[in-house]
């Protein structure tokens, strides 16, 4: 009975070990973005230009617009197309992107952030995971 209960105490542990390790994988999936045309749904690409049969300008599908409105944090004021899910500068004009509604009221709820990486925000005290520094308590923005 002992053997038995040492068994399966060891599968058990086993199996919790393997778990864990196979829930904190990364996603190595390779994801890709699909164009399409307005009028010929049939028509696609992995990248934007032009439709083969009419001329018309590739758009994102249906799905990925739907995928990028769950993902989409900042654009450009001047290229709504320029859209990105972290801080930086439009490509094509160089201007700040901005945060989405979505995301401004994200940062209103997050009460600290990390003074070398303004991009880490908490809504509690604690540190930096890019570089270990205690989180500050953000100043609040004058308008």
């Amino acid at each position: 009975m002992k053997k038995l209960l040492m068994l399966l105490i060891a599968i058990t542990t086993a199996f919790a070990a393997y778990a864990q390790q196979k829930g904190g994988r990364e996603d190595t999936t390779q994801h890709i973005t699909v164009y399409s045309c307005p009028m010929h749904p049939d028509v696609t690409s992995n990248k934007p230009g032009k439709c083969p049969k009419c001329g018309v300008d590739l758009t994102l599908s249906k799905k990925e617009q739907m995928k990028m409105e769950v993902t989409k944090s900042y654009a450009c004021p001047a290229h709504p197309d320029v859209i990105s899910n972290k801080t930086g500068t439009c490509p094509k004009c160089g201007k700040t992107l901005l945060p989405s509604k979505k995301e401004q009221m994200k940062m209103e709820v997050m009460k600290y952030t990390c003074p070398m990486h303004p991009d880490v925000v908490s809504s509690k005290p604690g540190t930096c995971p890019k570089c270990g520094m205690k989180l500050a308590e953000k100043k609040p923005e004058t308008n």
